[in-house]
């Protein structure tokens, strides 16, 4: 669907995307946010018990990029984020951010987890080294979605997700909150969808680059695309990837590869097919299981330095992931659109490594194991796994008339099976054997494996159908209305589950002028769960409910976009222990308790300031509670503001200047004591990392680039929640791409 065949809100927009931006309207703009982000934090802290069901929510964003603009722009032009119906991010009732391809580029987000890193609404939570996951108003991210095709992420066993290489997308979308109508099963946090690059040139062109930085790390990215007919009708694009590093970390070192191939083919007119294939691998060398202890056996602080690491040379964690995907597109004459898309991926993991994870003595260095009656205080483990993943989603799209008015509809089914099996053999460490902590060296001899056992193994199949249709009540007035429903079910080694559920989608906008627009909205989730109560039956699904309203807005034909919203995020039927045991079984019973609340405000700038000015600029605020008043994962920052920029010198077009701040509150959580006895209390403070940005264009294809992170060295932890892991020290790189 062309972009004029969106809402178009007047000539207004178009005249001003080729004038300058005036300070006024960007002063006046910085004064609303400013305002809104400080009355939305007192009212974040006062805001009503849970059992009040209403939230305000307010929220400014945009419509999309100039087509000549939008290789460069932070904005980005249409998107069917939120509701699978075509539309400018200021048309979709919830909180979206689009990260795109400059963006990544410039300052040099190379992974979904460095995106997700510094994306407005996000908080990163950290195992080690290599396992990250990431979180939104306080709940788990377990969706993440490739050209709208979700894969659960298991929390348990990290298939290496967040590392999943950006050279091969062209966005990132993710839309925070409660996002059933798209994803089905699964946590109101947010919905992450990675947007795959296509063969879109009818002429040959492409982009290699190389960098080299800190640490000895080394990256070479070749992107290139080609007619493969004379017409252009049959096109292919091509991306292949190396990287090497070693780290901070003393011994550790990883390294990546990736490719990634794709052919578009103009079947007719108005018929494309794309099929192409995705693969990346990953191997990490004497990587870290978890982190460096915290507590000597006393209850004082250890200080470790930041490179220290407990893995033995022989720890490996490895990771491969393979991907066939298709897609066939569609378009009729009337401005309908009907899009098939299939893939089928497997994604595999092959990882031995050791833990530390007990409480040491300060003079002796022997080891007291933090669960009592549990004399361990490290282990080691072999774990092998694979995730298998066969899906097919089809919608149709389009306009349709009723009662004189032009209004739109989305209409799809989707079915997705997901099979996991993993393996896994495990030997505990007791003091005797680890020895003198304080002499330790990491020469810790390789375990003589036992076979590997089934550790799990399931089946989980999701069949939805799903509706939404944007209502044209008046010119200014759009209702959106949408449903998803899906027959979810899960075969286990011990227990089959089956739930089906209907999530219901709904939005108000409203537009005030050219540029401004009104919001309200009620989405929904739900999460299986496989607790039972004290009579044996399983716990109805967790529930979640989230309630947005606010404003948006848009300017200079959307290249500079903006939001602020505030937010009320419920979570229902959430099962918790009552310490009792199933009659006839050796199980706990559950209960399900109501009431789990987060609520805050999130503002976003976005876009082109001016011509040579690129911005993006959120901020978070957020209380995420038990009905009790339990502080909901304490460890993740209640505070963010994320800010990266750049500016080409108006007098030097050739150069480009930047940078960015990440600024977060503290964050804390209570600990177990050595043997289960007492409660030790861990936190960071509040911290800004302070990163910079240069770009040379040396002629019209080549360009030198530098990126310098944590300039101030700033030493920070962050696994708050279990053992220390430090975050990275004052690092950089330099990058030359040639582009033609």
């Amino acid at each position: 669907m062309a972009l004029d065949s969106l809402r178009v809100r007047g000539s207004d927009i178009k005249a001003a995307a080729g004038a300058h931006h005036t300070p006024l309207r960007f002063s006046l703009l910085a004064s609303v946010i400013a305002a809104t982000f400080a009355q939305g934090c007192a009212w974040a802290a006062e805001a009503p018990a849970a059992s009040d069901n209403q939230t305000l929510t307010v929220s400014a964003s945009a419509d999309d990029s100039a087509a000549d603009n939008s290789k460069t722009d932070y904005s980005v032009p249409v998107t069917r984020a939120g509701t699978k119906l075509l539309s400018t991010v200021r048309d979709v009732p919830q909180s979206v951010s689009i990260i795109s391809e400059q963006r990544m580029k410039d300052q040099q987000l190379q992974s979904l987890g460095q995106v997700l890193n510094n994306t407005t609404g996000i908080q990163e939570s950290t195992a080690d080294m290599d396992r990250k996951t990431y979180y939104s108003r306080g709940f788990l991210i377990d969706n993440y979605m490739v050209d709208g095709i979700p894969t659960v992420f298991e929390s348990q066993w990290n298939l290496g997700d967040s590392q999943t290489d950006s050279a091969l997308y062209e966005r990132i979308e993710v839309v925070r909150g409660a996002n059933g109508l798209l994803t089905g099963a699964g946590n109101p946090s947010a919905a992450v969808n990675l947007i795959r690059k296509h063969a879109d040139s009818r002429e040959a062109a492409g982009e290699f680059s190389a960098s080299y930085g800190s640490w000895n790390k080394q990256r070479y990215v070749a992107d290139v695309q080609s007619p493969l007919t004379e017409s252009g009708n049959l096109r292919g694009r091509l991306v292949a990837g190396y990287q090497d590093n070693n780290s901070f970390v003393e011994r550790y070192g990883a390294d990546k590869k990736f490719l990634y191939g794709v052919i578009d083919a103009d079947l007719t007119d108005n018929t494309t097919l794309s099929v192409g294939y995705e693969y990346q691998e990953t191997n990490a060398d004497s990587p870290m299981w978890g982190g460096l202890p915290r507590w000597y056996s006393d209850g004082s602080k250890t200080d470790y330095r930041r490179g220290f690491n407990t893995a033995p040379d022989w720890a490996y964690n490895n990771k491969e992931s393979k991907k066939v995907f298709a897609r066939l597109e569609q378009s009729f004459d009337n401005g309908w659109q009907w899009t098939l898309n299939g893939t089928h991926n497997i994604t595999t993991l092959d990882s031995k490594m050791l833990y530390v994870d007990g409480f040491f003595d300060k003079t002796t260095g022997i080891g007291v194991s933090p669960y009592a009656n549990y004399p361990v205080v490290a282990g080691t483990g072999y774990n092998t796994g694979k995730r298998k993943v066969d899906a097919v989603d089809t919608f149709a799209s389009g306009p349709y008339q009723l009662f004189g008015r032009t209004h739109e509809l989305m209409a799809g089914v989707s079915y997705s099976k997901q099979r996991n099996t993993y393996y896994s053999a495990w030997e505990n460490i007791s003091p005797a054997q680890l020895g003198d902590f304080n002499q330790y060296n990491a020469q810790y001899p390789e375990t003589d494996w036992a076979p590997r056992s089934l550790a799990q193994q399931d089946v989980t199949r999701q069949k939805s159908a799903y509706m939404a249709t944007r209502i044209s009540l008046s010119d200014p007035l759009h209702l959106i209305l949408g449903a998803r429903y899906t027959r979810w079910n899960k075969d286990t080694l011990t227990n089959d589950l089956e739930k089906n559920n209907i999530t219901p989608y709904g939005g108000l906008v409203y537009d005030i002028n050219e540029s401004w627009s009104a919001y309200a909205s009620y989405t929904s989730v739900f999460q299986p769960q496989s607790y039972r109560d004290i009579n044996g039956s399983y716990l109805s699904p967790v529930v979640g409910k989230n309630y947005e309203a606010g404003v948006k807005s848009d300017w200079f034909n959307s290249r500079l976009t903006a939001s602020v919203s505030v937010f009320r995020t419920e979570l229902d039927n959430v099962g918790q222990d009552t310490g009792r045991i199933i009659p006839g079984t050796q199980e706990n019973a559950y209960v399900a308790k109501d009431g789990t609340v987060s609520r805050g405000i999130e503002f976003e700038l976005n876009g082109a300031i001016t011509d040579n000015w690129q911005m993006t600029f959120g901020g978070t605020r957020y209380i995420a509670e038990e009905r009790d008043g339990t502080a909901v994962n304490p460890q993740l920052p209640r505070t963010q503001l994320k800010l990266f920029t750049t500016y080409r010198v108006p007098t030097l077009q050739a150069l480009s200047v930047g940078g960015g701040i990440n600024w977060q509150t503290h964050v804390w959580s209570e600990q177990s004591g050595p043997e289960g006895n007492g409660t030790l209390y861990a936190e960071q403070g509040s911290y800004a990392l302070v990163n910079l940005f240069s770009r040379y264009q040396v002629n019209k294809n080549l360009a030198i680039q530098g990126n310098l992170n944590n300039l101030f060295d700033k030493k920070y932890d962050t696994n708050i929640e279990g053992d220390i892991v430090y975050g990275e020290p004052r690092n950089f790189s330099v990058t030359a791409s040639y582009n033609f």
